[in-house]
């Protein structure tokens, strides 16, 4: 790891007032009961590894995220458990990984869940790929200079009404929950740019389904 890259944001994550900044609907209610891994790359255009969700899962079909998952059993903690799920997922393998600390567990209000999101680095040349088809459609990378730049930033409308930070990539849409940790990464490691919160997009209909249907 380095230091030099990443020391400011290890020393944010350690800073237990981040808890006290989540809201109300964010606030954990118990024990993180699944786990996250925001994996960056130590490399001089750091970048974010991100999942395209298999078609057709039960929940959060098709939708951008991070690899992760529930906590079992035999998992020491989420660390462990967001590591376990990375390699099953996109075949990462765990000693290629620095762990640089966690943000605070968060509430995902659909699922009812605690989410402990682990963040954590690697060289960014280790192999990847997608491992288990039944869970990845595909895997994405996202340098942290597009990720903060105003041009790809945009406010994301649920036919419902909840509003909140997305990005556009071409025909990808990132919003929701996994837009909310990278929204907090961006923030966290200084590199955040001012963007136009004023431009808000429905969120599109395929990053829309669940149950194999979409979400009305």
């Amino acid at each position: 790891m380095s230091d030099g890259r990443f020391g400011e944001l290890a020393h944010r994550l350690a800073d237990p007032a981040l808890a006290d900044a989540l809201s109300d609907e964010r606030r954990p209610v118990g024990a993180a009961q699944a786990a996250v891994l925001i994996l960056l790359s130590d490399s001089d255009e750091p970048d974010l590894v991100f999942t395209e969700r298999a078609n057709d899962l039960r929940k959060h079909a098709g939708q951008i995220s991070f690899p992760g998952g529930g906590l079992e059993k035999g998992d020491a903690g989420a660390s462990a458990a967001a590591l376990r799920e990375a390699h099953e997922e996109i075949g990462l393998d765990p000693a290629a990984v620095s762990v640089l600390g966690e943000l605070p567990a968060t509430r995902l209000p659909v699922s009812r869940f605690d989410v402990a999101p682990v963040v954590a680095t690697w060289n960014g040349d280790a192999p990847i790929r997608v491992a288990s088809a039944r869970e990845v459609a595909a895997i994405h990378r996202w340098t942290i200079r597009d990720l903060a730049s105003p041009e790809f930033r945009l406010m994301s409308r649920h036919p419902r009404g909840q509003i909140g930070p997305a990005w556009q990539f071409g025909d990808l849409f990132l919003w929701g929950f996994t837009a909310y940790l990278t929204d907090e990464l961006l923030r966290l490691g200084g590199w955040e740019q001012p963007w136009d919160h004023t431009r808000v997009v429905d969120v599109p209909a395929r990053f829309l389904v669940d149950r194999g249907h979409p979400i009305a």
